[in-house]
């Protein structure tokens, strides 16, 4: 297969995928929550990672839980084990992984565990962190260590990097937008670390409210990576947060359905009444399974045109 093949692959999918399509499974911190989710209809199950002890006994180690809490009746090593193996048993109905790291320090403390997993993934691996300081003047959360969090998630070139910024919220309708400093900071990251050479998809998880007042500096960010990276939106809310409906609208439209996730609350996700007509009057429904497999195949053409770029620079 030459990079001529490799490019039409990945173009072939992503103009079939209805990204917005796809379903998440949130905060699956507990055996329970799995055994739910594994038995449902969703696409994605995303979880939180702390370092923290089984049962509240034994080691520390990687487990399943949303900070502040240190302890979980799973640990990252079985949470990863089950879906594989679920997975394996249900090629049709695979399940993709959302990872998200708060820290540095746990996600450096999960890479033996990733390691030991991730190669034998099939299926979307996600890896989730905050890595930029965000708008609205936040300084109270710490963005996870760009420059070593790219260092570990350089050992999985098949995984997304799921790469945001740090929020902060109010209950008022002006919630400022993403600036063009904090375009730039994100570029100037992924490009001092290289990122760009290993061709790793890219989707970056911006919260919903604020992302409706920032079009064009996001529009700038994704064509800014696209000709290396293929990138995304994940558009994230919280149940409370306030959201300009007919500015997202636009946002999504703009973008198209093949560039953008949606992962908010049903009430909002309602009220933007994707499932019906686009503004050309052109179905922008879509198969939930059919979007992450297409997904797949654009994940596996660009990890794919990167290993033959690989190979041509060292012949």
């Amino acid at each position: 297969m030459d990079i001529v093949d490799v490019r039409n692959m990945a173009n072939k999918a992503n103009d079939k995928t209805n990204l917005t399509a796809v379903t998440w499974a949130h905060a699956v911190n507990s055996q329970q929550l799995l055994n739910e989710a594994l038995d449902s209809d969703i696409d994605m199950i995303e979880a939180d990672i702390v370092m923290g002890k089984i049962n509240g006994t034994g080691p520390d180690m990687p487990v399943m839980a949303h900070p502040p809490a240190k302890t979980s009746d799973i640990s990252l090593d079985s949470f990863l084990e089950q879906i594989k193996t679920y997975n394996d048993a249900h090629t049709q109905k695979m399940k993709g992984v959302k990872l998200d790291f708060k820290s540095i320090v746990v996600f450096e403390g999960s890479l033996e565990t990733l390691q030991q997993k991730v190669p034998l993934m099939s299926y979307p691996i996600w890896l989730n962190a905050d890595i930029i300081r965000g708008p609205v003047n936040q300084i109270t959360t710490k963005p996870v260590d760009p420059d070593r969090f790219f260092a570990g998630s350089s050992l999985f070139p098949q995984a997304v990097l799921s790469i945001g910024w740090t929020t902060r919220w109010f209950s008022s309708e002006n919630n400022g937008s993403y600036t063009s400093q904090q375009m730039d900071d994100m570029l100037d990251a992924i490009h001092r670390n290289n990122v760009t050479a290993t061709g790793q998809p890219i989707t970056f998880p911006v919260r919903a409210g604020i992302a409706a007042n920032s079009l064009d500096a996001l529009h700038n960010l994704v064509k800014s990576v696209n000709s290396t990276n293929e990138s995304t939106l994940t558009l994230w809310s919280s149940q409370n947060d306030y959201v300009d409906v007919e500015k997202l609208r636009q946002l999504i439209f703009s973008f198209g359905f093949h560039r953008v996730y949606l992962d908010v609350p049903e009430d909002l996700a309602n009220k933007l009444n994707l499932s019906s007509n686009n503004d050309d009057g052109k179905d922008c429904g879509g198969s939930m399974s059919t979007s992450l497999m297409n997904f797949c195949l654009i994940s596996a053409g660009i990890y794919m045109l990167s290993l033959y770029m690989e190979n041509m620079h060292v012949m």
